[in-house]
């Protein structure tokens, strides 16, 4: 039970890197590479802000904050410097480990003796692990709702045609180099917020903490389209989120059967390779079907 109840806290708090990678590989539709520096800054900026003496609550935004300046450095690469964004993303996550080591000073920070924003003492009153859904469904909620709210704006509207057709966008007058930007602070800015809150959450910020976080925010965004189908696109946030949920059940089911946890990596790319295979193949034999019941109505 007590697994399940974190299995489903982890997966709120990662839903949030999961529904920032999906502005960038959704809606403007490209990878951004800066994720795997920007998760780690996050969680860095976090725990090294608590440990000086400040606020939990003000070290969360910070690490906001840094990972937004993470996301407009990528996109002022890609837009002012003519680099490719998925080089300007791989610059830019190189060139962070090294500024991830200068904030925390060493490889590792804890947060041992130090409180953070799982020691507010109504939470510390919750059930084990019940604190991290309460934090992560509520800041979910925000985060899915303000979305929701701005992508139905004249702004966000022009964020979706700029990703969804740029020549177009560019026709009515949207610069599509804006939105890209755009896209890159805001989306960086939800995955620092939660780097920030899973490492308060672990304990610890560790500058290898963002290997493979990609394949964990595309996975939560494939999980989600696969299970639930043609979606709205504010429906699609939420169902990012759920699909990050169901994702790390199937690591909770993978462990209970037995496997290394050395292993998760590898399986977290198998799961996520199946998941984005699922839909081709269900189309192949849905043509296939048509194709067979054809033959028989001619025959």
């Amino acid at each position: 039970m007590d697994l399940g109840v974190s299995a489903i806290g982890q997966g709120l708090l990662y839903g949030l890197l999961g529904v920032g990678l999906f502005l960038t590989f959704r809606i403007l539709d490209f990878p951004d590479m800066t994720v795997e520096g920007t998760f780690p800054f996050g969680a860095a900026v976090a725990v090294s802000a608590i440990t000086h003496g400040i606020h939990p609550l003000v070290a969360t935004l910070m690490a906001m904050l840094a990972g937004m300046l993470a996301g407009l450095t990528t996109g002022l690469l890609s837009t002012k410097g003519h680099i490719p964004v998925l080089l300007a993303g791989i610059l830019v996550m190189t060139g962070l480990f090294s500024i991830n080591l200068r904030v925390m000073g060493r490889a590792n920070l804890s947060l041992l003796n130090q409180a953070n924003l799982f020691d507010n003492p109504f939470l510390k009153s919750l059930p084990l692990y019940v604190d991290s859904v309460v934090v992560g469904a509520v800041v979910c909620a925000i985060v899915v709702i303000a979305l929701i709210l701005f992508l139905n704006t004249q702004l966000g509207q022009a964020f979706i045609a700029a990703g969804d057709n740029p020549t177009m966008a560019r026709s009515l007058g949207i610069n599509p180099a804006h939105q890209q930007v755009l896209g890159l602070v805001l989306g960086n800015g939800l995955i620092g917020l939660s780097g920030g809150l899973i490492a308060q959450n672990n304990g610890y910020a560790d500058v290898n903490m963002g290997i493979g976080v990609i394949v964990i925010g595309l996975a939560a965004i494939i999980i989600g389209e696969v299970v639930f189908g043609q979606l709205s696109l504010s429906q699609r946030l939420l169902a990012t989120v759920i699909g990050s949920v169901l994702y790390r059940f199937v690591l909770l089911i993978v462990l209970k059967l037995g496997f290394d946890p050395d292993d998760l990596k590898i399986i977290s790319a198998i799961v996520l390779a199946v998941a984005i295979m699922v839909p081709q193949i269900e189309s192949r034999l849905r043509i296939k079907r048509v194709l067979r019941n054809g033959v028989k109505a001619n025959g």
